[in-house]
């Protein structure tokens, strides 16, 4: 195993995020700051708890997950394209480093950024409401199995995508609105026949329902399909990864 080389791409894509530290770190708790204003004043003064918790502090996993599924998949497809946008993808595949290392490196680091954002997404939600966390090792297991997994659909999308109008097409027209209709701002169980049965084909209702029960025990799901459906996306990225390092496909052509 090469460290020096996992490192090395580690270290410059953390810097990329210092660099950047306004767009990367301001922008996702401003945003998440104004869905607590929002949905967490106005729509909570109308819905006072669901499942027995205040709608404002039920939002917070959903708002989290909203956040890291995001900017996950941002730093991660950006991170891998820059490379190849700038012809620079080539002295990578000739350096000493493998296909895992080069993963571990721009991989890591997304998941890196998305759970310290993710983390300060859930210092920045105290102020609003206050919520307790029943699983606290679960909640730092979702949240880092998610950061990890979606970084690898965005290494996908970033190897995939040959314009930065396409780097943004998956993320802003399917996996955003899944996001929205995952359960994020309200349970699957007020939904009426038979859209509740139609949001169990949403991967994402899986991440926010487990991830939820890890903060108030509660969940629209049951956790261990939330983890095992998690684990299993997962294992499907580092599937199409491999597949891509064996042939080439979109970075030697």
């Amino acid at each position: 195993m090469n460290l020096n080389g996992i490192r090395a791409i580690y270290l410059f894509e953390m810097n990329r995020f210092r660099r950047t530290i306004m767009q990367s770190v301001a922008a996702p708790v401003l945003s998440t700051s104004l869905y607590f204003i929002v949905f967490g004043s106005a729509i909570g003064s109308r819905i006072e708890t669901i499942d027995g918790i205040s709608y404002g502090a039920f939002i917070v996993p959903g708002l989290i997950m909203l956040t890291v599924i995001t900017e996950s998949l941002t730093n991660s497809s950006f991170g891998i394209y820059l490379p190849k946008f700038q012809g620079t993808i080539y002295e990578l595949l000739s350096a000493p480093v493998s296909a895992v290392e080069t993963v571990i490196g721009y991989v890591g680091a997304a998941a890196t950024k998305s759970v310290l954002i993710g983390c300060l997404i859930l210092a920045t939600a105290r102020i609003f409401v206050d919520y307790t966390i029943v699983h606290p090792l679960w909640t730092a297991a979702f949240l880092v199995l998610t950061c990890t997994t979606f970084s690898l659909f965005g290494f996908i999308i970033g190897i995939w995508a040959d314009s930065f109008q396409r780097l943004q097409l998956i993320p802003l027209m399917v996996v955003t609105p899944l996001a929205f209709l995952g359960g994020t701002f309200y349970s699957i169980t007020m939904l009426p026949e038979p859209w509740d049965t139609i949001a169990l084909f949403n991967p994402v209702l899986y991440l926010v329902s487990g991830f939820r029960w890890s903060f108030y025990g509660v969940a629209d799901v049951s956790p261990a399909i939330s983890l095992v459906m998690t684990a299993l996306f997962m294992l499907v990225c580092l599937g199409i990864v491999a597949w891509i390092f064996r042939t080439g496909w979109r970075l030697k052509t």
